[in-house]
């Protein structure tokens, strides 16, 4: 690094360098330079020890700034530093203070690109809904005082499980923003979260836990409703979602795990279906019942693509909801989709299953029971549970093989 008097006229005629940058220190300011690139740029910078370390604080590109400025504002950081401030964490707090919500959760989405997309579909209801007018609030204007009566609001006009939600989320972009967002001593510029107000005050909502199942005297008037609403109302996607309704019930899976199943993870000469994108990271392999291998060999007749319950609109069944509906107020059972699955386990339970089984068949984890970690998973041993339970919806719901003739 070469030392001389940094002026207007020296900066105007210094020479480029053949390759990368060169660097020319004043001899009049300690530490105050100028930065010359091969590309011609030029620019001002000043460089410093701080907290021990050498540290490069660029203070502008010329002619931008001037020499006189540039000199100037070198003079203003080193005072800073002499008094016990570091300029380049306060500079880097001045930016992250500006940064909306919005801003911070598309940072969010980028940097966590391998979560599930509905993942960022709820995210973005709650911030376009509720929070909508917290979305161009700088993240650092977000009280504790505001979450805790927002959360109030919300808890008197939704219900618990919505207000808390709402609250999970935001407070999902705090814990981002202070991982994510660090001075260049690895200290947090956001190392506060306004939602922890809500577990100082105890203020969590009780979230009273489902226990709804379609009881075993309700299955066969669920079953002929499914049937009608499968065979005599004409519409395509109810003809669909009759079955997929029916392989959830059977299998115990997740409402998507069985909307995205492909045929190639099926393998009907075996007996069994593959899910590999699972709620819990874990692929799932099942054997398939009677019943189930007569479903998907249905199925098969009507194929239009790579997915088992096929949509022309989303190619797959992406949107069973409206069907659902139709259910409910055809039978006059009320049931969601997750209920469907409550209601395979509680069957389970009821036939004296095992509850290794059971939590196999639902792949469900249990990370404090250490003998489970010493079990080898072979889903051939959980065919005949498998078909104990669709042997009691057969009996209770009065299933014939013949329902899955090709009418």
């Amino acid at each position: 690094m070469s030392t001389c008097k940094i002026t207007k006229s020296f900066v105007d005629k210094v020479e480029l360098p053949e390759s990368g940058q060169a660097f020319y220190r004043d001899n009049l300011l300690k530490g105050f330079a100028v930065r010359v690139t091969v590309g011609g740029s030029k620019a001002f910078v000043l460089e410093k020890r701080i907290n021990r370390k050498l540290k490069r604080i660029t203070l502008g590109r010329y002619p931008e700034i001037t020499v006189e400025t540039a000199r100037k504002e070198a003079q203003k950081y080193l005072g800073e530093i002499a008094t016990g401030i570091d300029p380049i964490a306060k500079r880097q707090q001045a930016e992250a203070e500006q940064m909306t919500l919005w801003q911070v959760w598309q940072d969010y989405r980028r940097v966590k690109s391998n979560l599930k997309e509905k993942t960022y579909v709820q995210y973005e209801m709650y911030l376009n809904g509720k929070l909508a007018d917290w979305k161009n609030k700088r993240l650092v204007d977000i009280s504790k005082d505001m979450v805790a009566k927002r959360h109030a609001q919300l808890l008197s006009s939704h219900s618990p499980s919505y207000a808390n939600t709402a609250m999970r989320v935001l407070s999902a972009i705090y814990k981002f923003a202070k991982g994510q967002y660090e001075d260049n001593s690895g200290n947090s510029l956001f190392p506060h979260n306004p939602v922890e107000r809500l577990g100082q005050l105890n203020a969590w909502a009780r979230e009273p836990r489902r226990q709804n199942v379609i009881k075993p005297h309700q299955l066969q008037a669920w079953y002929e409703a499914l049937q009608d609403m499968k065979f005599n109302t004409g519409a395509e996607s109810h003809h669909v979602a009759a079955d997929y309704l029916l392989f959830l019930l059977l299998t115990g899976l997740r409402k998507n795990e069985a909307a995205t199943l492909t045929w190639d993870n099926v393998d009907l000469e075996e007996g069994s279906i593959h899910i590999p994108d699972t709620k819990n990271k874990e692929p799932l392999t099942l054997p398939l019942s009677d019943v189930l291998i007569s479903i998907l060999n249905y199925r098969l007749r009507f194929r239009t693509n790579d997915y088992v319950f096929s949509s022309r609109k989303a190619k797959f069944l992406a949107y069973p909801e409206k069907a659902l509906r139709y259910l409910t107020e055809s039978s006059g059972i009320k049931f969601t989709f997750h209920d469907l699955r409550r209601t395979f386990i509680t069957v389970a339970e009821s036939l004296d299953i095992s509850a290794y089984a059971i939590k196999r068949l639902v792949n469900h984890k249990n990370g404090s029971d250490v003998t489970e970690g010493y079990i080898i998973a072979n889903h051939d041993r959980l065919r005949a549970p498998m078909q104990r339970i669709t042997d009691f919806f057969k009996e209770q719901c009065n299933i014939n093989l013949d329902d899955y003739v090709s009418r």
